[in-house]
């Protein structure tokens, strides 16, 4: 991890936010008390400040007491890109290569989709 990761697990912060999101068990685990105290307060902003906190964690972007973001789901075995076997760091690479082809492919189709001035073919009148 580098020195903006947070040593607190992104998962554990989720499910406290999930399940005791209202009562902000989920700042008191990344050491925000005072944060933590108004949300039980005003049971997590009526619900929008928990619900904003579980996107916030959801996305990587939530974060701890120190402003380190909560990153990983579970940092005891997160292993850094340099660390995996060649072989599956070229499987990672061809499924990104895989996946950006898709991407291209649905863009294609939402355009011809989206496009009314295309010509109709004698099916589709």
């Amino acid at each position: 991890m580098n020195d903006s990761s947070s040593p607190r697990s992104r998962g554990t912060a989720m499910a406290l936010g999930v399940t005791l999101g209202i009562f902000g068990a989920h700042r008191f685990y990344v050491g925000k008390v005072g944060t933590g105290i108004l949300m039980a307060c005003t049971l997590g902003g009526c619900g929008l400040w928990v619900l904003y906190d579980c996107i916030m964690i959801g996305t990587g972007e939530f974060t701890d007491k120190e402003g380190r973001q909560l990153r990983y789901w579970d940092p005891a075995t997160w292993t850094p890109m340099a660390e995996l076997p060649e072989e599956l760091t070229q499987e990672l690479d061809d499924l990104r290569a895989q996946v950006a082809e898709l991407n291209e492919r649905v863009d294609f189709a939402e355009r011809l989709l989206a496009d009314p001035a295309r010509p109709r073919s004698a099916q589709d009148r």
